[in-house]
């Protein structure tokens, strides 16, 4: 699908390319381990690895079952990348003795009452190094980037929920609408990836509308977007750049319970101060919908027929945080670190910026 970008600079080129040595990542965990407990919990650096990969080397070398193993979540195969794990304290032993593959080193080791659960995590700091970056849009991608720290991004799912050819997800919607039980995490991945789509779908559509509000007079955006003129004068009032409906799910940022929009007053200041965001749809049993307006818009990118999997909401908007930038203009290479919550995706800061897919 083709994704609405929330800025209006010009297209800035780089070359990016996702290895081991130009993509690095690092969990930031939820909360900080006790160094007690019955739980052995490993800092590892990976490279040239997957999340499974890692957990099978690691069943592996101790003997242990898959659902022994604890994450907060799956990392790219194709980066060098700092995650944490978690195993029976018992099984020390046999993990430093046996986990001897060059492409894993343990940095940290400490102990928890409780094992590492899927979600347990506050974020990811990136650093990517990008090349072919000239001295102008070293600039250019600088000032952009402020503005994105400053204003916040669409929170997308990135190009690598996909698949190589970017469409897996039919593949899941297939085995969604086949009503039958799931069987293992490839099946579950593909229907992943069709949630996915599906929220990145909706949330092009409240992109373009919003953009189109900013774009163009009340008359002129009422027209093409065939809604009354008092809403558009609503929404237009709006300082944010992604618009809010009445019946939004808005949730605390970056964690907590959501609650649908009523007061537009209440709600704008919250989501400017980054106190709140709202929130899209993942279809699947169990969904928390939204509500009035902003239901109308959601329900073409429902799927009442997904029940085979848990469905949920994502912010639709995020704030990079702690921006450094490192450039060599002899060589034209570019580093650039930041962090986002949990669930985002770098590439999709960066999309944002090249105002392209970076999926070659």
């Amino acid at each position: 699908m083709k994704k609405t970008y929330a800025y209006n600079h010009k297209p800035i080129d780089f070359d990016f390319e996702q290895t081991i040595d130009r993509f690095l990542v690092e969990e930031i965990p939820l909360f900080n381990s006790s160094d007690r407990g019955s739980n052995l919990i490993l800092k590892i650096r990976k490279s040239n690895m997957s999340t499974f990969k890692l957990i099978s080397v690691i069943a592996k070398a101790t003997k242990l079952e898959y659902k022994d193993i604890g994450y907060a979540g799956l990392k790219d195969k194709s980066a060098t990348t700092i995650q944490y794990i978690s195993i029976p304290r018992r099984y020390e032993r046999e993990v430093i003795t046996n986990l001897t593959t060059e492409k894993i080193k343990i940095l940290e080791k400490r102990y928890s009452k409780t094992p590492i659960k899927i979600g347990q995590l506050k974020g990811n700091r990136f650093a990517i190094i990008l090349h072919k970056v000239s001295a102008d849009a070293n600039r250019r991608i600088r000032e952009v980037s402020e503005i994105m720290q400053s204003r916040g991004i669409p929170n997308y799912y990135g190009y690598q929920r996909f698949g190589e050819d970017s469409k897996s997800y039919l593949q899941g919607k297939e085995i969604a609408h086949s009503g039958k039980k799931l069987k293992g995490a490839r099946e579950k991945l593909l229907v992943s990836a069709y949630q996915s789509h599906l929220f990145n779908s909706w949330l092009s559509s409240r992109m373009r509308i919003s953009k189109t509000i900013e774009a163009n007079s009340i008359d002129r955006a009422s027209e093409i977007l065939s809604y009354p003129r008092e809403l558009i004068e609503v929404l237009a009032k709006q300082k944010h750049l992604f618009k809010l409906f009445i019946g939004d799910d808005m949730k605390p940022y970056p964690y907590g319970k959501s609650h649908p929009l009523q007061d537009f007053g209440i709600s704008q200041k919250a989501f400017l101060e980054r106190r709140e965001s709202p929130t899209g749809i993942l279809p699947g049993a169990k969904t928390d919908r939204s509500m009035s307006d902003a239901r109308y818009l959601e329900v073409k990118f429902d799927d009442d027929e997904l029940y085979c999997m848990k469905g949920s909401r994502r912010y639709a908007w995020v704030w990079p945080e702690n921006l450094a930038f490192s450039y060599n203009e002899k060589q034209q290479k570019l580093r650039v670190q930041f962090y986002l919550p949990k669930g985002s995706y770098a590439t999709t800061f960066l999309e944002e910026i090249a105002k392209k897919s970076l999926n070659n």
